[in-house]
């Protein structure tokens, strides 16, 4: 009768116990396990691509959006499970070398994802995401909405509403809290706003014709701001002069400035509501909307009229923009931020004060008035 003792002549399986090796079955499935980890890593970095680079997006809707981020988020874990183990981190590491490949041959703009890249898979996602001309205005909404902030708890499929505004929330906290930071004329919020807004014209413009989704883009930005047209505002102000990656925001600023002069609506409300100090800002950065200003300037002097009650010029729209002694005051900034203008500008009013008369009697014409104001 064989010894119940364990050893070199026990069962085949004691042995592999007694030196820690798993039995059959069990290796059969840590290997399949491991199939199944590598295909869905495989997986992952073809939704990275297919993301950043395909037009398979125009197709997504949100629930496809929540499954994405889901796929991002397990990347992240796999990340946090095995970078310290050498030998999972080399298989692993394999595996994204050979979909690289792949992926680098069928999409020519396609940048490789190493093992390090997937702690953060699911900003490498979203950036993917906003850098595709044909990520549909349904998904952006959906990850801008304001009203339905992001939830953060880990969840199968969690909601990924307001996912860009949770991040915005964030920077924006990390640029007041940071002593080391400039203090923004427009606020951290809007600032952080304004970088996404230029990325994303960034990204619609980069591939030729794509002029007139960049368009829509920024009417739908539009639309949804109604209730908060002011701070829009702000972000449009930012994105003219947040000066990250200029070279490359030159064609998006210009073709914001040229949207935003066809939105005349849009341009006096920015030229009421911002800070003057903002204003000359923008108009000494850029020349269009410098002219741009000047001439909404102008169209608010055209618009009043003398009240004998008040003894002054008003505006004639029920809803009051400027005083004349603020539309005097933002003729001098301009002025004197642009002192070459102040030449043609008086030149222009003293031609409209000829034709209204030339009368040196205050109270006849808004722009003999005007040009009164400035010599005083």
């Amino acid at each position: 009768m064989r010894s119940g003792k364990s050893g070199t002549n026990g069962h085949p399986d004691d042995r592999r116990v007694k030196n820690n090796e798993c039995p059959p079955a069990d290796s059969e499935r840590r290997e399949r396990h491991m199939e199944a980890v590598l295909k869905n890593l495989a997986s992952a970095a073809e939704l990275l691509a297919a993301a950043a680079h395909s037009g398979v997006v125009e197709q997504w809707d949100k629930q496809t959006l929540s499954r994405a981020f889901h796929w991002a988020r397990y990347c992240e874990h796999l990340f946090s499970r095995f970078h310290s183990n050498p030998t999972m981190r080399g298989v692993m590491e394999k595996q994204l070398q050979l979909t690289n490949q792949s992926l680098g041959a069928a999409f020519p703009e396609y940048t490789e994802v190493s093992f390090s890249d997937l702690s953060r898979c699911q900003h490498l996602l979203l950036v993917g995401l906003l850098n595709n001309p044909e990520l549909p205005v349904s998904i952006m909404k959906t990850l801008f909405d304001t009203w339905s902030p992001a939830n953060t708890k880990q969840s199968e499929y969690q909601d990924v509403t307001g996912f860009c505004n949770h991040i915005i929330q964030c920077k924006s906290a990390c640029k007041v809290l940071s002593p080391f930071t400039d203090v923004s004329a427009v606020g951290a919020d809007a600032e952080v706003q304004g970088v996404m807004l230029m990325e994303r014209l960034g990204a619609l413009l980069s591939r030729g014709g794509e002029a007139c989704r960049a368009e829509h883009f920024l009417d739908s930005v539009l639309q949804g701001c109604e209730g908060a047209a002011e701070h829009f505002c702000l972000v449009i102000a930012a994105a003219l002069l947040t000066t990250k990656n200029p070279a490359a925001q030159t064609a998006s600023q210009g073709f914001l400035l040229d949207w935003l002069r066809r939105k005349h609506s849009v341009l006096q409300l920015m030229c009421s509501a911002l800070p003057t100090a903002l204003l000359i800002d923008l108009a000494k950065e850029h020349l269009e909307f410098r002219d741009a200003y000047c001439d909404v300037l102008k169209k608010w002097a055209s618009d009043m009229e003398y009240s004998m009650r008040e003894g002054e010029w008003v505006q004639t729209s029920t809803k009051r923009t400027v005083s004349f002694q603020k539309l005097t005051e933002c003729f001098l900034a301009l002025f004197e931020a642009c002192p070459p203008l102040r030449e043609d500008v008086e030149r222009e009013l003293n031609a409209l004060n000829i034709a209204d008369g030339d009368f040196d009697v205050r109270g006849l014409s808004v722009w003999g008035d005007l040009l009164s104001a400035f010599n005083n």
